[in-house]
């Protein structure tokens, strides 16, 4: 019987996890398309840009891959002809069997006057080390820094952001023997509450802790524009020249451009196999599926896809999706973290400890046990692109 051709697009998660199971079924010839080299981890980008090593958010492909036959190529996808069934990037055409689209997701600014232009990202390990930079740059340049810090969006991202960047400013200040001096971070969010994703109790409990951070919260708080050094929300100036833009994603331009079909959250609606089209599957971010959106989700969509492929070579009945809860696990500062296992609550220390825990299984997805370990030891080292601080990490 002739290689199925599988031609996996996207490298996260979804993606990556995918290539790994399906690589090592010879009935599969596996391609991955993506557009960056590396594997970027995103739980921990906002521990980069507070002054953690890149390699901790940062996996060379070719190191995940390493003795397994997937040929990488790279590049971004363009267009899909279903009825050739080729993929096109810019420079290269790509024919497939089967292709599973895992493109992920892309910021979205919601055309807020000014926005894109002035704020900061976490998005990306040159987005963290952007931000990271400025953050430095804008103490040490200045001497008499102006220590107003505006996160947007009290999501997963901006909750861990904006509890760390306290600690992180008065080591800076510390290390360039300046005196300590008061740190005003807000944190705002559109809704009623942060982490709205989240139950209520949990949420009310990380903000109590938020606040005893000294982080200014502000709910139902919608911005309207922002210049090079003020942010407009609910009609009401806010002085910075540190806006960081955690809040708002929108599904790759990919689906709407190849007329995929859409749900009204802008999301692929699939099948309950997660197909959306023949031959053609949606996972993680890009799926219009119950807890679309996080990585253990993206993991385990690639997990059932991949099963069900080769179910399908062994000629046995596919299985039906079924959603799966995850795991809740949220940073706020140093040493304490809100863990939702279930029905079980956990705050503080022990929820640090199985944070810690949680990155190190994140991480042994894609690699083994021993790699792994070591993978998540980097969250204790730290790197500056500056040699005052560098020398005193």
């Amino acid at each position: 019987m002739d290689r199925r051709k599988i031609l996996v697009v996207g490298g996260g998660f979804g993606g990556i996890k995918s290539c790994l199971m399906l690589a090592k079924n010879p009935n599969f010839e596996v391609t991955l398309i993506t557009d960056n080299p590396n594997f970027r981890y995103y739980p921990t980008l906002y521990r980069t840009a507070t002054g953690g090593v890149d390699q901790l958010s940062s996996i060379p492909l070719e190191q995940i891959f390493r003795k397994l036959p997937i040929s990488i190529r790279i590049g971004s996808v363009s267009t899909v002809d279903r009825t050739s069934h080729i993929v096109k990037t810019a420079d290269q055409s790509f024919s497939y069997d089967i292709l599973i689209l895992a493109l992920g997701v892309k910021t979205n600014y919601f055309h807020i006057d000014g926005l894109e232009k002035y704020s900061y990202g976490i998005k990306t390990i040159e987005d963290a080390n952007r931000l990271k930079k400025h953050l430095h740059n804008q103490i040490t340049d200045n001497l008499e820094p102006d220590l107003n810090y505006v996160v947007i969006g009290g999501g997963p991202t901006g909750v861990e952001l904006a509890a760390i960047l306290p600690s992180y400013i008065t080591k800076i200040l510390k290390n360039h023997q300046l005196s300590e001096r008061p740190i005003h971070v807000d944190l705002i969010e559109a809704t009623d509450r942060m982490l709205p994703r989240s139950p209520k109790d949990l949420s009310k409990k990380v903000e109590k802790h938020l606040v005893k951070l000294g982080i200014n919260l502000y709910t139902d708080t919608v911005v309207e524009s922002e210049t090079s050094g003020r942010l407009l929300a609910n009609n009401k100036p806010i002085l910075s020249h540190s806006v960081i833009w955690t809040a708002g994603v929108s599904n790759h331009p990919f689906f709407l451009d190849n007329k995929f079909n859409l749900s009204k959250h802008g999301r692929v609606i699939v099948d309950q196999y997660l197909q959306t089209e023949p031959d053609i599957y949606v996972i993680g971010d890009n799926a219009d599926t119950r807890y679309s959106g996080l990585a253990q989700t993206a993991i385990y969509d690639a997990e059932f896809v991949s099963t069900n492929l080769t179910r399908q070579v062994k000629n046995l009945k596919p299985l039906r999706y079924k959603p799966k809860q995850p795991i809740y696990v949220f940073s706020a500062g140093p040493n304490w973290s809100a863990v939702l296992w279930g029905k079980t609550k956990i705050y503080g220390l022990l929820g640090s400890w199985l944070r810690q825990m949680a990155d190190i299984v994140g991480f042994h997805s894609f690699e083994p046990w021993q790699l792994a370990l070591k993978q998540a030891t980097m969250e204790m080292e730290s790197e500056d692109d500056c040699p005052i601080c560098d020398k005193k990490n």
